[in-house]
């Protein structure tokens, strides 16, 4: 049977990435790992991770939820070290809600 591990093993995201798009998708780890992946081979796929992790981070800070901020806001920049193009041209945090 092949485990959680052995997909986070072929995939090409993190545990914690993976993790913020299961989050923000309301959807298993698994099945995560398989959009994740899709994504990140998808014209324009890393920037919509990319606004995944930060809607988590927006979720958060409605919350208040200082250590789940701190956890992503790692988990972006790790992502953004990674990826480069996708991040944005405008830091994120500028628009107004």
């Amino acid at each position: 049977m092949i485990t959680l591990e052995d997909c986070l093993g072929l995939c090409d995201l993190t545990e914690e990435e993976i993790l913020a798009i299961a989050e923000y998708e309301h959807m298993p780890e698994m099945a995560a790992i398989a959009y994740g992946q899709y994504l990140l081979h998808k014209e324009h796929g890393t920037e919509k991770i990319f606004e995944m992790i930060v809607g988590d981070i927006r979720e958060a800070q409605s919350r208040g939820d200082r250590q789940k901020i701190q956890t992503l806001l790692h988990v972006l920049h790790h992502f953004i070290r990674n990826h480069p193009e996708a991040a944005p041209k405008q830091h994120p945090w500028h628009k107004v809600l």
